[in-house]
Order: C-alpha cells, then sequence, then structure tokens
C-alpha cells in the first residue's frame, strides 16, 4: 500500500502560497480526487514522489521525454552550457542549429520562430495568420486545447474541461465572436461555418491528433478535407504539433498523416522537457512577422540557450536513430494488446484509442471520436481507475480528457506490470 504523507503535508503548505497549490489546475487532482503527488525526482521511465514511492510514468511531463527521464545525453549537454550562463537576451548559434534541425525534420518549415512555451507558440501563430490574411475570425475544435491565450478558451479541452468551465471570465465577448468551434472530425461543421462566415476566417487550427479529451484520431479524409477547404477559401491551416511533434513520427503529424500545414506549433518536446516552444511554416506567412514584416512578437528568452541545447540533443538523437520511434511505437501497440486482453475478459464497455505513443482508455462502448463522445464516457470509473492503478504503482494522466504518453525507457516488463495493474484494479470497479 502506498502512503502518501508527505505529499499531503506539502499539499497543505502549497495551498497558502500559490493558488489551489499548484501551478497548472490539472495537477490538482481536482478531477480525481485525492491528493496531488509532489514528484522528487524521476528517471527513465519511473518517477519518485516525496514519500519515496516509485511510479510507472504514463504521463512523460505531458509528452517530451520521448527517451525517459533524466535522458544522460541531454543532462550532460545542459550542465556543459549552463557553465556559460543561463541566458544573454542575444542572438546564438544554438538558435541556428536548432532551426536547421527543425527544418530538416518537419515538411514545409521554411522559417521558425522560437517563444517559450506552447500556449506563446499557437497564440504567435494565430496572430501571424491574422496578419497574414487580413482576417480576424478563426475555427477550433471543441475538446482540442491550444493553450490558455483567451482566443482558444472557448470550449477547449484538457484542463478547462477537467473543470467543466465552459465560460472563462477574463475572455471578453469581443474575442469569443472571433472563435468560431465546431466539433473534432465534422468537415460538414467545418463547411457550415465557413459558408456562414465568408471571407472572415483567418484560419483553421486544429490538433492533428487531438490529446486533450483523451487519444482522438483524425477520421478518414478529416485532415484532407481541412486542407482542401482552407486552400479554397485561402485561409492558414494551423497544426498544433505540442504533442504529435517529433514522436508519431520525425517529422510529426505531418509526416504521418500525408497533410501538409501551412503552419505548425511545438512545445516544449524542442527543449527535451524544458520550458519551450516554436511556430514555423511557409515562408511567404513567416516573413510577415518582424523585424521582417509587421506582424509583432517578442520574447526576451525566446531561443534560451539552455532549452536549445537540451532539445538539439534529444531530437539529434531522434534524427540519427529511426528506430527508437519504431521501439516506442512497438512497446505501445504490446501494452494496447495487453490491455484489450485484460479489458475485454472484465466484461464492462470500454473503448481504447491509440496511434503511435499516444493511447488512452475510455469507458464506454461507443466509438470516442470527438469531445461529446469522451464525455459521455464514464468519467467516475475512470476517477477510481486512476486511483487503483497509483496504489499499484501506475502513474497515469489525473482526467479522463487527456492521452497517455509513453516513453522509450519503458521496458517490456514495465509494460506487463502495468497491464497486470489494470487486471486488479477493474476488479475494483465493478
Amino acid at each position: 500500500m502506498y502512503h502518501y504523507e508527505s505529499s499531503k503535508t506539502l499539499f497543505e503548505r502549497a495551498q497558502q502560497s500559490i493558488p489551489g497549490g499548484v501551478n497548472s489546475p490539472v495537477r490538482a487532482f481536482k478531477s480525481v480526487g485525492g491528493t496531488p503527488l509532489f514528484i522528487k525526482k524521476a528517471k527513465g521511465a519511473y518517477l519518485y514522489d516525496a514519500d519515496a514511492n516509485r511510479y510507472i510514468d504514463y504521463i512523460a511531463s505531458w509528452g517530451p521525454m520521448i527517451l525517459g527521464h533524466a535522458y544522460e545525453p541531454v543532462i550532460k549537454a545542459i550542465q556543459e552550457q549552463a557553465v556559460y550562463s543561463t541566458s544573454y537576451g542575444a542572438p546564438t548559434e544554438l538558435e541556428i542549429k536548432m532551426a536547421e534541425l527543425i527544418k530538416s525534420m518537419a515538411p514545409n518549415v521554411d522559417l521558425i520562430r522560437m517563444v517559450s512555451s506552447g500556449t506563446e507558440a499557437c497564440m504567435s501563430a494565430l496572430r501571424l495568420a491574422r496578419g497574414y490574411t487580413g482576417r480576424n475570425k478563426f475555427i477550433k475544435f471543441e475538446g482540442c486545447y491550444h493553450g490558455h491565450a483567451d482566443a482558444f478558451l472557448v470550449k477547449a479541452g484538457s484542463g478547462v474541461a477537467t473543470f467543466n468551465i465552459q465560460t472563462v471570465p477574463g475572455v471578453t465577448a469581443a474575442i469569443a465572436n472571433d472563435t468560431l468551434t465546431c466539433a473534432y472530425n465534422h468537415l460538414e461543421g467545418v463547411k457550415k461555418l465557413v459558408a456562414e462566415n465568408k471571407d472572415e476566417i483567418a484560419a483553421i487550427i486544429v490538433e492533428p491528433v487531438a490529446g486533450n479529451m483523451g487519444c482522438i484520431l483524425p477520421q478518414p479524409g478529416f485532415l484532407e478535407g481541412l486542407r482542401n477547404i482552407c486552400n479554397e477559401e485561402k485561409m492558414v491551416l494551423i497544426f498544433d504539433e505540442v504533442m504529435t511533434g517529433f514522436r508519431l513520427a520525425l517529422g510529426g503529424a505531418q509526416e504521418k498523416s500525408g497533410v501538409d500545414a501551412d503552419l505548425v506549433t511545438y512545445g516544449k518536446v524542442i527543449g527535451a522537457g524544458m520550458p519551450v516552444g516554436a511556430f514555423g511554416g511557409k515562408r511567404e506567412i513567416m516573413e510577415c512577422i518582424a523585424p521582417l514584416g509587421n506582424v509583432y512578437q517578442a520574447g526576451t528568452l525566446s531561443g534560451n540557450p539552455i532549452a536549445m541545447i537540451a532539445g538539439f540533443t534529444l531530437l539529434t538523437e531522434l534524427k540519427n536513430n529511426p528506430s527508437l520511434l519504431q521501439e516506442l511505437d512497438a512497446k505501445t501497440q504490446y501494452l494496447k494488446e495487453g490491455l484489450e486482453k485484460v479489458l475485454s475478459e472484465w466484461a464492462q464497455p470500454y473503448t481504447i484509442n491509440h496511434l503511435g505513443s499516444m493511447i488512452s482508455v475510455h469507458f464506454g462502448s461507443h466509438p470516442v471520436t470527438d469531445f461529446a463522445s469522451a464525455a459521455a464516457c464514464d468519467i467516475d470509473r475512470f476517477k477510481k481507475f486512476f486511483h487503483a492503478m497509483l496504489q499499484r504503482g501506475v502513474y497515469l494522466p489525473p482526467s479522463a480528457y487527456e492521452s497517455w504518453f509513453l516513453n522509450n525507457a519503458l521496458s517490456y516488463e514495465d509494460v506487463d506490470k502495468t497491464v497486470e495493474a489494470v487486471r486488479e484494479s477493474v476488479k475494483e470497479l465493478v
């Protein structure tokens, strides 16, 4: 039996100085109940909390730890760079090398701008699309989360869905009115919005594989349909690859799907877990960004040398050893097969969604293809499942609206232990 006395004490202390005791809402465990775990360290596939409990990690810092925590080449590179200082506020060769590396891996990226978070990347990409087209409105999809910039907090997924916040105070009606929403995977809804807002829509932004309502795959023809609509209506297609970039393939979801985006956004994966992001894309559009163009975007710590060397080391490793992603995908497939075997014996409704090294389990018998179908699953059952798995040393995302992310430090023995934990946990859910 795991004990959480130190985490409970730390959480009580944190609430005296930090709103809700956490610096990001989903960490509060509010959607699953109980006390959030305070992590002391991580190595490889494992997290260790303040009570010295060890967990098999299926969050991977929400995606970027593709090769596991404290990956030695990355740690060594950070240590060597840090002696030169942690920030300059001036250009470095590292920024160039990082940009060149991303361009060599990601399709349709002619120019790329470094920023400090995925939120900032998506916010900037949208501003750029508006400046490029001269239009104000844009389309996003219900349940897709593109960070906490005002324009994106309309029917967002992830933490907003977890806390059941439908209208976010502080987001003005004028901003909300420029945000057009549609159900994920519903092309006809997109076409209707375009017809109703002719020549007013600057962009469509989409998670090409959604990860903020579970792992939701694009239905055949969905992404291709968005590409065609943007071509016909002279709108900018933005792929939010904060989760999928360099994980689903070296070229991300663009490579995996074969669909070209005009702009693409990245997050912490390009910093190997450091707080960093980037947006890039076609030269004609990116040249509208200052100092080349009049669309202003800036960041004092953009291109931070510690983040750049960390990300450069990780992505170089992936590029030089493409079999690493194949190994990771194989482990995820192995996990899916194990889950299928156990859950099929359980005789209760479930659905597993999976692509590459992203996977999610939903307690419902219907296909989960959008936010409505994800929300229609048994969320209370997921809460019990989460805690049952936690007690067996498996740390899942603390929300039914999040994808699981595997890392390649996971061994097949770890996966077997996870499947056995599922076998034991579901007995508590009947």
